[in-house]
């Protein structure tokens, strides 16, 4: 099969090039199974316009394909091969959500979707497409904020408290076993019931330390199902996590997601863009992170049924790295989150190269499909393909094997919820072109806009307050000078620890003290604790 470039597909894959297709062809001259198609995709309330039907070789653009905007909180996938133009379906839908006053979350992986925020470069191949497909292209930027997961890379800092992070999400990015989950689940709870808060990796690392010291163990006979072994292996992989970089995610100001419901001032939904280049190399965390906003949403916003329109319309990129290695705990708590959240008006659409990437019951909750190309130059390739093709409705109209590997750069095989809920008949679709930039923003204006929001002065400088580490340390060295100054010796200086993992060993030695951690744990009370209540992912707020 020969290649097709970025404004049409392959003559030879039976959908052609659009060349014979013109705006003045109407539905009605349509063949019946093409008009049956096209009359699936009709709204009569506000809705978004995909792209335009592609049929018998031919592009057309009076038969638009579109998603009402009322179902976009039915959540939804977009698939397909590396470099098939997933990328640019993403931006394509983010605009016209914003256009419609309904706030964006994107994960900018590679960088490259910046340029949403920047009006887009007219071209011949961009007018050719908008011929094709039947859409009065014109430039426009789209009002965004930038973000970066702990302030590394261009954007806003983000960063969740330890306690807020919850041990189930904490575990996937630690790569825990599943007895090393429940473990660390028992070590938050008895955080919670002590007082103790846990802010950022040292204060989870003294808690730890304490546990597994002498002074501690009896302590583990209280919390039930936790040996000192498996604290051990908690402790270390805290530690090795530590070392990697990740402390800069943890910490306070913690970020407040609602932040992400906002409007811009001309009544445009809010694009949040999280740039996510500078930290490619931790696939674990920063999918886990994603997956920390979307269970904070959920635990902070209320029930609204269904209404018309999102409040927040999340895409999820790079999906399977959610699920890769995920303990049943977390793909339990995945599907309930994704079952229930649509009741609050948020939807969610995952990102990934194949169907097969998500599980099935997370699968089965996504009623709006974007599927562009797909390869098959393996046995594995033709079963992805295989597979893929039974998740879509039956069509009469398509042998989909053959279309999904004959699409070209920017085409879709799509199927959505109508109006009334149902899914309507599978679409052969060349996309539209985003009217945004399809490239980063540069790297002085991507500066200039990061520094010039509003919410950079609240979120740019991590706050490092007391919280269990700076409790344990004090308590500690005032317990030394008393000792010192009754045995007539001088008293040290207190210390100043940066709290780094280089401190592990004299760490320990702190909390393995008399019996100094169960005098602090009785001073702190356990009032707070009560107020802890965690949500499917053991993520909380402390409120009030």
């Amino acid at each position: 099969m020969s290649g097709s470039d970025s404004t049409g597909g392959s003559a030879e894959s039976g959908i052609g090039d659009g060349a014979g297709a013109g705006p003045g062809e109407g539905v009605g001259v349509l063949p019946q199974q093409a008009r049956e198609i096209a009359d699936g995709y009709a709204v009569d309330g506000a809705a978004l316009d995909l792209g335009a039907l592609l049929w018998d070789g031919a592009c057309l653009p009076a038969a638009q394909i579109r998603i009402p905007l009322a179902m976009l909180n039915r959540h939804g996938l977009v698939a397909g091969a590396t470099g098939t133009g997933k990328t640019k379906t993403l931006q394509l839908i983010a605009e016209q959500l914003s256009a419609d006053g309904v706030p964006v979350f994107l994960a900018d992986i590679k960088g490259d979707v910046s340029g949403i925020a920047a009006p887009g470069a007219p071209g011949g191949k961009v007018a050719e497409r908008a011929g094709q497909v039947g859409q009065q292209w014109e430039a426009k930027g789209f009002p965004c904020e930038f973000y970066a997961l702990g302030g590394i890379g261009p954007g806003i800092p983000l960063r969740a408290t330890v306690t807020d992070f919850g041990p189930v999400l904490l575990s996937k990015v630690l790569q825990l076993n599943r007895t090393q989950e429940q473990s660390l689940g028992l070590i938050f709870h008895y955080a919670d019931a002590k007082g103790l808060e846990l802010v950022d990796l040292k204060d989870l690392r003294a808690v730890v330390a304490f546990l597994v010291s002498d002074t501690g163990k009896p302590e583990l006979k209280g919390i039930g199902g936790l040996s000192t072994a498996t604290a051990g292996v908690i402790l270390r992989s805290l530690t090795a996590f530590e070392q990697q970089g990740a402390g800069d995610f943890f910490g306070e100001p913690e970020f407040e997601t609602a932040e992400f419901l906002r409007q811009a001032p001309d009544g445009r939904g809010l694009v949040s863009v999280l740039e996510l280049a500078a930290v490619q190399d931790k696939p674990q965390l920063f999918s886990t992170f994603l997956m920390w906003l979307l269970a904070d949403l959920f635990h902070d916003l209320p029930e609204v049924g269904d209404i018309e329109r999102p409040k927040l319309v999340f895409f999820f990129d790079e999906a399977h790295l959610l699920f890769n290695g995920a303990s049943k705990a977390f793909l339990d708590s995945i599907t309930q989150t994704v079952r229930l959240i649509r009741s609050k008006g948020v939807g969610i659409f995952f990102v990934t190269q194949t169907p097969r990437d998500v599980p099935g019951e997370v699968l089965a909750q996504l009623g709006n499909r974007v599927q562009h190309a797909l390869r098959a130059f393996t046995p594995d390739d033709a079963k992805a393909l295989r597979a893929t093709v039974k998740t879509f409705p039956k069509s009469s109209a398509y042998d989909l094997e053959e279309l999904l590997t004959g699409l070209g750069i920017g085409e879709a095989v799509i199927t959505v919820l109508s109006e009334k809920g149902a899914p309507t008949p599978v679409a052969a679709t060349r996309l539209r072109s985003p009217q945004s930039l399809m490239g980063p923003l540069g790297a002085v204006e991507l500066d200039a806009s990061v520094k010039g929001s509003s919410l950079y002065g609240s979120y740019a400088q991590p706050v490092d307050r007391e919280s269990a580490y700076e409790k344990l340390t004090a308590e500690h060295e005032a317990e030394q000078r008393a000792a010192a100054e009754a045995a007539g010796r001088p008293a040290k200086e207190p210390s100043k620890r940066s709290g780094h993992p280089e401190d592990d060993d004299s760490l320990v030695e702190q909390v393995v003290g008399s019996g100094v951690f169960r005098s602090l744990a009785r001073s702190v009370g356990t009032q707070l604790g009560r107020e802890i209540s965690r949500s499917l992912f053991g993520t909380a707020r402390r409120r009030g």
